[in-house]
């Protein structure tokens, strides 16, 4: 049932998701947590992540800002490591809640809670009309690459607040696209080889075939994605990932998943 679920939502997500340029890592986590523990969950997610996005390189790769690309590619690597090892440290550190509801138990466990705040604050200002008109500069991008970077590490998030500089940098679409899954795609390889330590406790093994499928559902999603990117406004996109967000980190901050 997982692994129909997992896809099934990798699938959706990567269409919604190929034009906003964030959302798959951050959607797929919570329902990855579902199944695992959360630690586990966002480093099976960041192995869909980095294979979806290595498949957008080749379809809109050739847009890439390289100037963009290198001031705030580095910072965001750099901070990567930082975050996922603190990820590491936080997933031991007891539950802050416990409480029981239609016979069932819960457990707010903090890194958990962590992410449910961000998710909504990141869910909140995309979507705000303030926010919407603000313009980074280009100095802000070694800013933006850092507190990407950490996020993206710690939890998964990244792509949030990428988008909110990158957005508003200049870039075309075609260039903002290509140039945000990049720089994701650093990021993950960083964060996936910090996290390597807990692929053995995720019984890897075990679950190539759920991995393998929404690898493959993600990856289908992006390819559908690319078809339909002169048809969808990016406005639309947004909303709809950002109420998307808001449900599911009601959700994660509750314990219910």
């Amino acid at each position: 049932m997982e692994i129909i679920i997992i896809s099934f939502v990798a699938f959706i997500t990567a269409i919604l998701t190929f034009f906003s340029g964030f959302g798959l890592g951050t959607i797929l986590a919570p329902v990855f947590a579902i199944f695992f523990p959360i630690d586990i969950a966002i480093a099976l997610t960041g192995v869909v992540h980095f294979s979806n996005n290595l498949f957008k390189i080749t379809l809109v790769g050739r847009h890439t800002d390289r100037a963009v690309l290198l001031r705030f590619g580095i910072p965001a690597i750099v901070a990567s490591f930082a975050g996922a090892w603190l990820l590491i440290r936080m997933t031991h550190l007891p539950a802050l809640v416990q409480y029981q509801m239609s016979g069932r138990e819960f457990e707010i466990m903090p890194v958990k809670l962590i992410i449910a705040i961000l998710l909504i604050t990141f869910s909140i200002l995309e979507i705000a009309p303030s926010v919407q008109k603000l313009q980074f500069n280009k100095d802000k991008l070694v800013l933006g690459g850092i507190l990407s970077g950490f996020f993206g590490g710690l939890t998964g998030i990244q792509g949030a607040i990428r988008s909110a500089f990158l957005i508003k940098s200049g870039l075309t679409k075609e260039a903002y696209i290509a140039t945000g899954v990049v720089i994701a795609c650093l990021v993950d390889f960083t964060r996936l080889s910090v996290y390597a330590s807990r692929f053995t406790a995720s019984n890897l093994n075990e679950n190539l075939t759920l991995l393998i499928s929404a690898t493959l559902a993600a990856i289908s999603g992006a390819y559908l994605g690319s078809k339909l990117l002169k048809k969808i406004t990016l406005r639309f996109i947004q909303v709809l990932v950002a109420i998307m967000l808001i449900l599911i980190s009601i959700a994660l901050g509750s314990g219910i998943i």
